[in-house]
């Protein structure tokens, strides 16, 4: 078994780990610290506020009657089982591929355990710009974007990378 986590994607779980921990703790500080929409005033356009997302992100169906939460459930586990299969899948030195996978996974296991242990996502990240105020969100969110980021990125910046791993599928096809 440590072998294979040693030579696969699977070798950057801990990334997964850490992140989290941190997700979880950081809103199980929330909840504790602050009534439910209550503000503390970090900087001037920062604040830490307790808000509760019933929907996905931008509160998406937030307002719908509870089905949501099964839906959004759901995609969680299936997009979890599939970057673990695709950490599984992975050479261990894919180093940017691996790490944003565990970025979007943490987000999506953090996010997950809310809705089935809540029905809703804890967030508490608010910032108030003055002229727009963006959607409070947190540390599975933040997780998933700068994941989802480098996932978008990288099928930019190496895109030979997809090539040679679809031309060497082709190559095992015909010697078989």
């Amino acid at each position: 078994m440590t072998e294979i986590i040693e030579k696969t994607g699977l070798r950057w779980l801990w990334i997964t780990v850490i992140l989290l921990i941190l997700d979880q703790a950081t809103k199980y500080w929330t909840v504790q610290a602050l009534d439910l929409y209550e503000s503390y005033q970090v900087l001037s356009f920062f604040n830490f506020t307790y808000a509760r997302n019933f929907g996905a992100a931008f509160s998406f169906l937030g307002d719908a009657s509870g089905w949501q939460k099964y839906l959004f459930t759901g995609i969680a586990f299936a997009v979890s089982a599939f970057l673990l299969y695709s950490l599984k899948q992975n050479r261990f030195d894919k180093r940017w591929e691996n790490i944003a996978f565990s970025l979007v996974l943490s987000g999506a296991i953090g996010n997950a355990m809310d809705r089935v242990i809540f029905g809703y996502v804890v967030d508490f990240l608010d910032f108030d710009l003055g002229f727009y105020r963006w959607p409070t969100f947190n540390v599975a969110d933040i997780a998933i974007f700068i994941g989802a980021a480098m996932i978008i990125l990288g099928s930019i910046i190496y895109p030979e990378q997809k090539a040679d791993a679809a031309d060497e599928k082709l190559d095992e096809k015909e010697n078989k």
